[in-house]
């Protein structure tokens, strides 16, 4: 076993084992309970969203959104998965990483950014109790002792502030109470993988101090072998280790303090690159973009790489603190977040003597970066039963980092710096116009301003950019009857802009990119049918983006450029409904078709030499004999925007005596055709990709305990997740099937 699981054989030894058994997950029992508490007449479960930074029922609030409930998180998660897994569970959410278990990249409608590196900005923020993680490493914290997750589709610049015209992911841990409580959930699987997830609360001075502590271990051995040394088993492992402690303290009926601390600690591999698994070979002259026969899931031929391993530390600390004053409700959220660490790969996925296929350069790379970032946050928000609400609030964001940057066949390492301040002032009034029309409008203004400089390793080549802008939206929802509505909602929001310097290692300038600006128009329908035993819901929506903020990737100089488009467009719509079609079987569906389109008649960008373009393109001679060839986009989709998506869960019980049952759930998810860069191609593009998973097991003690086999990818699916355009056809894709067993006990 290798020196990366040298914490795994501590945290797995004696007293940590037993220590295991106290504390737990309240995952799938709780989330039963409350769901039995709500569907006693047998109907489906209220979904509560804070789309609004207040609980409301899903019904009642003009948003597309989907939730995931602690059921599916602990369904999606139970093969030890990286965040990416979210991919598909929400129809018009996608979300990859070509950075191992770190930096992931959301995608919201279509609209995302391929950006792979550290500094990398994104339209879709990720909040974890109600604090945004803007910076990429940030936003891969694992998912874990969670109430719920909700994605929030369309533009939320309002309440959520800039970098959100694409949409928000709400992460909200399980919160302490007075109520004692303690759970364990421990599962093993195939490819050495080992789950081990722990929570308890309960009361330390009735009433006024509560606590809850939690904590997940995720470990999987080293299951892909080397062709190029000889060596086995000596990639794609990992020991992931987060912890969360919870400190509440409520002094009166009035005033509450919230202390929160989040720890994670990763040790693993960063993502495995496959040479020339695309395009056309010998053996298969007509293939395209599907896999070929160079592809070997259990097999890379690495040269470099260092062993493709990644390690970071994460720290975050959150003081959330409120009073309710006669019509009103004072919060104040101050958190501090720190990541440092650093992942290795050898990015052209091969060897140049062994391949497989053509690599015309090495490309060996480590990325670090050293992270702090302060955000502060005051709202006051009315707290009547009257027919206006309203909120006010400040918010400021403050961000500091290096990123280092070292080719490993190139001059020493490069790091650089960015420094990010922003403030913003903003508000939202709701009006009950009748007994069924209700109108909701926000504002908000941001000051963004953002530096750059280089520290070492090139020539000092500072930047500076900055926006203000005005974010607004308004609403109109309408109460067709007791179970039906309708809403139209306009929204107008931006992503700030953004300085992407890693190319000074690379001996070129760093890029600028210009605000991105978009406005939205979304139309939608909610219904519960059947007394409440249908739920189904719909949005239909068409928005335009002004200076898109694009990143041009790869080509012949292997470099990360910021590009703006002239404009670009999206339309298209999504559906989510769930059938209680029996007390004993649920099912739920979703599906969302997006359409994107680049509008720019000039723009250009670098492409492949090995690949098959299928845009306009020219030919450019380089000074030292090598050929670069520059694409026109105009007219493309976005990169990793799928034109369909969606999901499906079916969940069945049969009761056993008066405190059992059996029960099997499965969950699926579709993602249709996809382009994964700017220019088109014959090899760089996906048809269909689908995975499955399937949980079947027994609860008894009335959910106090639980025993269950699972699997994940249960059909074993070979689905291309990215590529990786160096001039060759390089990609990455999604884990084998996972197959194992995971016992649960709650008290």
């Amino acid at each position: 076993m290798s020196h990366r699981f040298s914490t795994v054989r501590a945290a797995l030894a004696g007293s940590t084992m037993l220590a295991a058994a106290a504390f737990g997950l309240a995952a799938p029992a709780a989330a039963q309970d409350a769901a039995a508490a709500d569907t006693a007449d047998g109907g489906l479960s209220t979904i509560i969203v804070t789309a609004n930074r207040r609980e409301e029922n899903l019904q009642d609030v003009p948003v597309s959104a989907d939730i995931l409930d602690q059921e599916r998180v602990t369904a999606v998660f139970s093969g030890t998965a990286d965040i990416t897994a979210l991919a598909g569970t929400v129809p018009g959410l996608n979300v990859e990483s070509s950075n191992g278990r770190v930096a992931p990249r959301f995608y919201i409608r279509g609209l995302g950014n391929t950006d792979f590196d550290l500094a990398a900005s994104q339209p879709v923020s990720v909040l974890l109790d109600d604090v945004v993680l803007e910076n990429v490493t940030l936003k891969s914290f694992p998912i874990f002792d969670v109430e719920r997750v909700e994605v929030l589709r369309g533009p939320q610049g309002t309440l959520f502030g800039r970098n959100t015209p694409a949409g928000a992911v709400k992460i909200t841990s399980v919160k302490p109470s007075h109520e004692t409580s303690a759970s364990a959930s421990l599962s093993f699987a195939s490819l050495d993988t080992i789950g081990l997830s722990g929570a308890v609360g309960g009361s330390i001075v009735k009433d006024v101090l509560a606590f809850r502590a939690s904590a997940q271990l995720q470990r999987r051995g080293d299951w892909v072998d080397n062709g190029f040394t000889g060596d086995a088993n000596v990639l794609g492992g990992y020991a992931d280790i987060a912890a969360r402690a919870q400190l509440l303290y409520t002094p009166s009926e009035r005033a509450s303090f919230l202390a929160a601390v989040n720890f994670r600690d990763l040790d693993g591999s960063t993502t495995i690159f496959r040479a020339n698994v695309l395009g056309r070979t010998t053996a298969q002259p007509n293939n395209t973009n599907k896999l070929n026969n160079n592809y070997d899931r259990g097999t890379v031929f690495y040269d470099g790489g260092g062993g493709n391993q990644a390690k970071y530390q994460q720290f975050g600390a959150t003081l959330t603190a409120s009073y309710e004053f006669d019509g009103a409700t004072l919060t104040s959220i101050t958190s501090h977040w720190t990541s440092e660490g650093n992942g290795r790969g050898d990015i052209d996925g091969g060897s140049l003597t062994r391949g497989p296929g053509f690599i015309p350069f090495p490309s060996d790379t480590q990325d670090s970066i050293d992270l702090k970032q302060t955000t502060q946050e005051v709202r006051l928000a009315s707290n009547g039963d009257g027919p206006l609400t309203w909120q006010v609030g400040g918010f400021y964001f403050s961000s500091n980092f290096d990123v280092g940057t070292v080719g490993f066949n190139f001059p020493p390492r490069a790091v650089v710096n960015h420094q990010n301040e922003a403030w913003a002032l903003f508000g939202q009034v709701s009006y009950q116009l009748t007994e069924t029309l209700r109108a909701t409008g926000g504002i908000r203004y941001t000051d963004d301003q953002k530096d750059f400089f280089v520290k070492s390793g090139a020539a000092r080549q500072p930047r500076s950019v900055g926006d203000k802008n005005v974010d607004w939206d308004i609403s109109l929802f309408a109460d067709l009857s007791e179970d039906a509505s309708v809403y139209a909602k306009a929204a107008n929001s931006f992503r700030g802009p953004t300085i992407q310097g890693r190319d000074v290692a690379f001996f070129s300038a760093p890029s600028v990119a210009q605000s991105e600006n978009i406005t939205s128009y979304e139309v939608g329908f909610k219904t519960e049918l059947a007394d409440r035993r249908v739920r189904l819901n719909g949005a239909a929506y068409y928005y335009t983006v002004d200076d898109p903020q694009f990143t041009a990737v790869g080509g012949a100089g292997n470099l990360v450029r910021l590009i703006n488009a002239d404009k670009s467009t999206g339309w298209g719509f999504e559906f989510d409904g769930a059938f209680q079609v029996t007390p004993r079987l649920l099912v739920t569906l979703g599906v969302a078709y997006n359409n994107t389109e680049i509008e720019d008649a000039t723009l250009e960008v670098g492409a492949c030499r090995q690949c098959t373009i299928t845009d306009p393109f020219r030919s450019v001679n380089n000074p030292d004999g090598s050929v670069s060839r520059f694409a026109r986009i105009d007219g493309n989709p976005f990169p990793n925007a799928p034109e369909w998506s969606g999901d499906l869960t079916a969940r069945y019980s049969v009761p056993v005596g008066k405190s059992g049952e059996f029960f099997i759930f499965t969950d699926w998810v579709y993602l249709g055709d996809t382009n994964f860069l700017l220019y088109t191609s014959r090899e760089f593009n996906a048809s269909s990709r689908f995975e499955g998973g399937l949980k079947v097991g027994y609860s008894g003690g009335n959910g106090q305990w639980e025993l269950a086999a699972f699997a994940r990818n249960i059909t074993d699916e070979d689905n291309v997740l990215g590529v990786i355009d160096f001039n060759n056809n390089t990609a990455f894709v999604n884990d084998p099937r996972v197959i194992g067993a995971m016992f649960s006990v709650k008290y």
